[in-house]
């Protein structure tokens, strides 16, 4: 099962947007939100709620696929989030979500006993590349022992 089929049988949010998973590896994560009408503002372009869902989710995504193997003893969950809105989105956007720093590190203060930390960084674009949105989603992995 792919982290996009796991993350679309799990979270029902992910579902229902209709969320499509272009890229996931431990690196980065590429999610689109097709254009839908039931899901716009009053502007016509995607409601706020269904972008910061769409960045939410490529974070989980690029999380899921670098920390997956640790799933055993940590469970992955996003400590707090912030989202600017930056340019009028209309149509499909995408979010490319990336790790800030090294997956090793991470696994290391795991290894230590610790409860890392660690930011992953969202871009939220239009069909036409311009950025609409950023997103900074601070994740822990907490030992489950």
């Amino acid at each position: 099962m792919t982290v996009g089929e796991m993350l679309a049988a799990t979270v029902p949010m992910a579902r229902t947007l209709n969320l499509e998973f272009l890229e996931t590896t431990g690196e980065r994560a590429v999610l689109r939100l097709p254009d839908q009408s039931e899901f716009h503002n009053h502007v016509g372009g995607p409601h706020a709620g269904a972008m910061f869902t769409l960045a939410e989710s490529a974070s989980g995504a690029v999380v899921l696929a670098a920390f997956g193997e640790q799933l055993g003893r940590a469970v992955p969950l996003a400590v707090k989030a912030g989202i600017a809105y930056k340019k009028l989105a209309m149509g499909p956007v995408t979010a490319t979500a990336t790790i800030g720093r090294p997956a090793a590190d991470v696994v290391a203060e795991l290894d230590r006993g610790e409860r890392p930390e660690f930011c992953v960084n969202v871009e939220i674009r239009r069909e036409d590349g311009a950025v609409t949105g950023e997103m900074a989603i601070t994740w822990t992995l907490r030992p489950t022992a």
